[in-house]
């Protein structure tokens, strides 16, 4: 295993804000692998599926993945959540470091994606059912992918940023220095 700490999950989870937090205080540096997607290709990740098809947008994500794995050794990594759907990607998570998996119940992902005009308007519908009953369809089929990829799963729900960002760190477990990217 790696240096490197990744956060896997749905959306709403609270990969970016909790990575932003735990890179913080870890002294490390912070990449979102969606973020980085997003500037090199100049569109957001809802256009990039509109435009080039969702396995147009795996391909982006894989190569993005392999290259910022590689070039940011020990950073803490926020991933997409559909990251975990190809094993190369699963497997190089897994080398890269410490993978913990941000969890919440459906009601509060469609609460909190809901209540953030910009994260629905950001990301493309993964299926033509409401934004509960996709969420329910989508974690039921990638449930089993974050279980394999974590060594770790963290519950979000009624917690804060925070308090998810120091589970993270308290989970990694003694031993794995502090050291930055």
């Amino acid at each position: 295993m790696g240096r490197g700490i990744v956060l896997i999950g749905y959306r709403g989870t609270g990969k970016s804000t909790v990575g932003r937090i735990v890179a913080e205080r870890l002294g490390r540096e912070f990449v979102d692998c969606d973020r980085v997607i997003e500037a090199r290709s100049g569109r957001a990740i809802r256009d990039l599926f509109a435009e080039s098809g969702e396995p147009a947008f795996r391909d982006l994500e894989e190569q993005t993945l392999a290259e910022l794995t590689d070039d940011f050794p020990a950073a803490v990594l926020a991933t997409g959540g559909g990251a975990i759907l190809r094993e190369s990607n699963r497997r190089r998570l897994r080398e890269f470091g410490f993978v913990a998996w941000l969890t919440a119940d459906p009601e509060e992902l469609a609460d909190r994606l809901e209540a953030d005009p910009t994260s629905l308007a950001g990301r493309p519908a993964l299926t033509s059912a409401g934004t509960l009953a996709e969420i329910e369809h989508v974690l039921a089929s990638r449930s089993p992918l974050y279980s394999e990829t974590a060594d770790v799963v963290i519950p979000t729900g009624g917690r804060t940023p925070d308090q998810v960002a120091l589970a993270v760190i308290a989970a990694r477990g003694p031993g794995l220095d502090e050291g930055g990217a």
